[in-house]
């Protein structure tokens, strides 16, 4: 990766790959490596099992980040699966404590799993995705917890119509992310799609050694992106946040070319900048 970037100190850096190098080493496994993400787990570990605790001291974005995904995604569905009946069901990585699930999720799909390397953020998540404590129902619930990493978890095969992931790819290296994909691709039912919501660097990368992770630039999230084999369906500028926040987008990514029709040409969007670091 040529991208420039630098870190929470100030240091520059020539190119992802320098900055890699010196974070995890060259190799698939090593001290360096699990050392990256030992700290990163370790950094949530002391954080407050809550909303504001979650989303960095910024809870008060949640009910418009809530809004902007809600809008997003309910237009996703229409696209994919239509208006007929289909038991949907929804994979949250990095899921916290179910922020995402109890106020999107849940009122979409029918299952929905949650994946999250946190201990105490789950165990929030398993309260507040109780039936008492929200609208978990015998036609929309939450059925598993995971307390895995990403870069170690693989999804159930062909088991998912949505897969979400927000606010917590850049717990991953590179490496990690494109494995990360090239497994989660079968957990997708036909016409499945992720959607990737996350934190977006004007350029190059920026790297926070406090919480070990990396806010990527929308053209360094593409090349990723095409290393993965994945296509961008659509795009979307996260509105409303405050503006001393990164922007942020949201992705919906799928497994083969959109299909187009002969002689029309796609709709871009406005890039509008808005945001989060959390």
């Amino acid at each position: 990766m040529d991208a420039v970037g630098l870190d929470s100190d100030g240091r520059e850096f020539t190119n992802a790959g320098e900055m890699w190098r010196e974070e995890i080493g060259g190799e698939a496994e090593n001290e360096k490596r699990q050392e990256w993400y030992r700290k990163g787990v370790g950094y949530w570990e002391g954080v407050e099992a809550s909303v504001d605790g979650v989303l960095g001291g910024y809870g008060h974005v949640n009910a418009v980040d809530v809004k902007d995904s809600e809008a997003f995604l309910r237009n996703l569905l229409i696209d994919q699966f239509g208006g007929g009946a289909r038991h949907l069901v929804a994979l949250d990585c990095g899921s916290g404590i179910g922020r995402v699930t109890k106020n999107l999720l849940l009122r979409f799909f029918n299952e929905v799993d949650l994946v999250e390397p946190v201990s105490h953020f789950l165990e929030a998540a398993h309260k507040n995705l109780s039936p008492e404590n929200s609208m978990v129902s015998n036609s929309h619930k939450a059925v598993n917890f995971y307390c895995v990493p990403l870069q170690e978890f693989t999804p159930e095969v062909g088991r998912y119509d949505v897969i979400w992931i927000q606010w917590c790819i850049g717990q991953l290296a590179d490496d990690d992310f494109v494995a990360f994909f090239n497994r989660a691709k079968a957990g997708l039912k036909p016409d499945g799609f992720f959607v990737l919501k996350e934190n977006i660097a004007k350029d190059g990368f920026v790297l926070d050694k406090e919480d070990r992770s990396i806010t990527r630039s929308d053209l360094y999230f593409k090349e990723l992106f095409n290393q993965c084999g994945l296509h961008i369906y659509r795009i979307k500028d996260q509105k409303g946040f405050p503006k001393e926040l990164f922007a942020v987008k949201m992705y919906a990514l799928v497994t083969d070319p959109p299909r187009r029709v002969h002689g029309t040409r796609k709709k871009m969007r406005p890039n509008i900048p808005a945001v989060i670091k959390s």
